[in-house]
């Protein structure tokens, strides 16, 4: 087999990054040589791919699918939202520029060129090239500047499968009304649907799958039921509150459960961090914007932030700010990650991400952080608590410092944890990924668990990356069992049918 596939989307959240992966993850067991892309992605949650530039991390998972690693190829244009109207533009794994939103459009022809070369390079090294869209396929406000929708499938001929969630209500009239709000040559690249997230017995959806096809002339390819705990990598509902829900995993081995609550700040970056910390039996890992939450639980973790100073600022209006000092104060376990790392330092100097100055900061870890104008953008390695830690990364603007105002306030009581600094309950660090070594992960929930006062016990045996892989799997059994994937292999290998009718009104003039 050989050939491309473009999954797009009624909206954001429809199920375009996991249809890919499963897909993937099938060809795959197939013995086809396969790939992911997205020409552009708009996410703070990125990873360091094996050449060294950031990618998004829906694209690494991607890769983990078809036994790949990942490489700045697979999501050759990244935007890293930086507040409600700017973003930063990455392009091959490289930040490039700053833009609003009026401005992004002069980038386009470029960005056009690189994502293209991008999926070419691609499609010489693979057989099979499977491409996830961009929010929806039919924001006719963005047409003009699309990349990873129909602009992308026009350019290399692409098949256009079109996702939708009955889960929201309403997909069917999304599914008619996205290729509806398409213009006759966008049209024809679309060569059917998928409906994604059904409960209950798929023969309640007669007679509308029928009627799709007579009204488009497009079929519905499957229908994919809900699934639970299916949650690794997926980046629109990233941080959002409520419970990191994974798939059944081993009991736990007894005694208490630990409760983690991670802080979901506004513009949370690499929110996937404590997901290694859900795949361990009996750990509860729940994202809140609770103060009481956060006073409450066994474990508070400031994860990565794409605007430190401003979410800085939240946590203080929040309530969370003091919440966390009265847990360092009476000795109750307290984690930050990156951005969350830099929020506990005594001041912040930024002039490049928010342009603030100097601002205090929580002021539990003795160090202060000044931002520099170049990124690190890097993998790392190290040890902590006698184990290896291989699978971090960095992606930071923020620099550590131990001067200045740290020498007034005295480092006394501090030890190094990874690259950055532990003072008795409260952990920093730069890393992102470090906690899906295994040893390292067990070893630290052991010490938070000492510290919370419960007699939690690590299961022995429990991989982060066979969670992981399971999960894959399970998305690959899904398409297997529930897509027609004879009619997927023939539209990978020929392209869009021809014929296709056009549907009205078509894009709007």
């Amino acid at each position: 087999m050989s050939g491309g596939l473009l999954v797009a989307g009624v909206s954001s959240d429809a199920g375009k990054s996991v249809l890919v992966t499963g897909i993937c993850r099938w060809l795959r067991r197939r013995g086809v040589r396969v790939a992911p892309f997205k020409a552009m992605n708009m996410s703070n949650n990125s990873v360091v791919a094996v050449d060294g530039g950031e990618i998004g991390r829906a694209q690494a998972a991607q890769a983990a699918a078809c036994g790949l690693d990942p490489e700045t190829a697979m999501n050759p244009v990244l935007l890293k939202p930086g507040g409600d109207r700017h973003s930063h533009v990455v392009v091959r794994g490289q930040e490039v520029a700053r833009v609003g939103a009026a401005s992004f459009g002069d980038l386009h022809a470029e960005l056009r060129a690189r994502a293209l070369d991008a999926y070419d390079e691609l499609a010489a090294r693979f057989d099979v090239v499977v491409c996830e869209g961009a929010g929806g396929a039919a924001e006719i406000n963005l047409r003009g500047r699309d990349l990873a929708n129909l602009e992308l499938a026009r350019a290399r001929d692409l098949p256009v499968i079109i996702v939708g969630d009955i889960d929201r209500g309403g997909v069917f009239a999304g599914l008619f009304g996205t290729l509806a709000l398409l213009d006759a040559a966008d049209q024809a690249q679309v060569s059917g649907f998928v409906v994604n997230k059904f409960r209950g017995d798929p023969g309640l959806l007669a007679p509308g799958p029928d009627q799709l096809l007579r009204l488009t002339g497009r079929p519905v390819l499957g229908v994919l039921p809900w699934r639970g705990g299916l949650g690794l990598d997926v980046e629109d509902s990233l941080s959002r509150p409520g419970e990191v829900s994974l798939a059944p995993l081993p009991p736990a081995a007894g005694g208490d459960a630990l409760r983690v609550a991670a802080v979901a700040l506004p513009r949370t970056s690499n929110a996937t961090d404590v997901e290694a910390l859900a795949c361990e039996p009996g750990v509860r890992v729940r994202w809140t914007d609770s103060a009481a939450e956060v006073a409450d639980a066994d474990l508070a973790v400031l994860p990565g932030t794409r605007a430190t100073v401003a979410d800085l600022d939240w946590l203080h209006r929040t309530g969370i700010a003091a919440a966390l000092r009265g847990r360092a104060a009476a000795g109750r376990p307290v984690l930050g990650i990156c951005g969350g790392y830099q929020m506990l330092a005594t001041q912040l100097h930024d002039e490049v991400e928010s342009g603030a100055g100097t601002v205090a900061g929580l002021g539990l870890l003795p160090v202060q952080v000044r931002f520099a104008p170049t990124k690190t953008v890097r993998r790392v390695s190290g040890h902590a608590y006698g184990q290896q830690v291989t699978t971090g990364y960095e992606i930071r603007h923020g620099v550590v410092e131990e001067s200045g105002a740290v020498e007034e306030s005295g480092a006394a009581g501090t030890e190094p944890f990874l690259d950055g600094h532990r003072r008795g309950a409260v952990w920093g660090t730069t890393w992102h990924g470090a906690w899906e070594s295994d040893g390292f992960r067990r070893a630290f929930l052991a010490d938070v668990a000492d510290r919370a006062g419960k007699d939690f016990r690590p299961v022995p045996g429990v991989e982060f990356a066979a969670v992981r892989a399971a999960r894959l799997d399970v998305l690959a059994d899904l398409v297997a069992d529930h897509l027609d994937t004879a009619r997927l292999g023939t539209l990978i290998a020929s392209g869009p049918p021809s014929g296709l009718p056009f549907v009205p009104p078509g894009a709007p003039a």
